[in-house]
């Protein structure tokens, strides 16, 4: 086995695994029985195990990130007024260019995401903070400029339920699906239900105090 399957089969194995149990409770021989590996490829290849956590999500975020970096290029030094649902379909755009190593890719992220904010992991944070925080800043002036009048707390809160509400959403998106599709006879394609949160994301942080 090469060295690269080797890691990709050790990043599958331990999104699944965190995903499913969480960080602390995955250990790394469950995650090397998985993979099909022994504990020395894991030291090797990753160091440790908050190291292996930081690539499961780089393997996530670097494409999605790369994207959204550069389509923030067009709005530097822009003084115009910005439109808040433009960049909230920005968001959308950059997330579907994204091409997807499985139909459960998104889903996964969206648990591992509401993970890294539920459970103590200060290292993940911090890192996240240190690798993809200057993009990220760099969005959040867009939103600070497409809604000029909401104090920076109010902000701050509102872009936190409108995350929360995107985990909720995306990472029970088929089951989501299911039951829409059951109780209302509605099926909408992932793409579909993202658009749609954005006009509700958009009246949350328009809405008054």
């Amino acid at each position: 086995m090469s060295q690269s399957a080797t890691v990709d089969r050790i990043l599958d194995a331990a999104e699944k695994l965190f995903a499913e149990h969480g960080f602390a409770e995955t250990s790394l021989r469950s995650i090397t029985s998985k993979a099909g590996v022994n504990l020395a490829a894991v030291n090797y290849h990753f160091g440790s195990k908050k190291s292996l956590i930081q690539a499961v999500f780089s393997r996530f975020l670097d494409p999605f990130v790369s994207n959204l970096s550069q389509a923030l290029v067009k709005y530097q030094d822009n003084n115009d007024a910005i439109d808040l649902e433009e960049i909230l379909h920005l968001l959308v755009d950059q997330i579907m260019a994204v091409k997807p190593r499985s139909p459960e890719d998104l889903s996964v992220c969206m648990r591992l995401i509401g993970l890294a904010y539920t459970q103590g992991q200060g290292h993940l944070k911090k890192y996240l903070r240190e690798v993809y925080g200057e993009v990220f800043q760099a969005y959040l002036q867009l939103l600070v400029k497409a809604c000029p009048d909401l104090p920076m707390g109010d902000l701050f809160w509102r872009v936190y339920f409108i995350l929360g509400s995107a985990v909720f959403t995306l990472s029970g998106a088929n089951a989501l699906r299911a039951i829409a599709e059951s109780d209302y006879g509605v099926d909408y394609e992932l793409e579909e239900i993202m658009r749609k949160m954005v006009p509700f994301m958009a009246a949350g942080l328009r809405a008054h105090t």
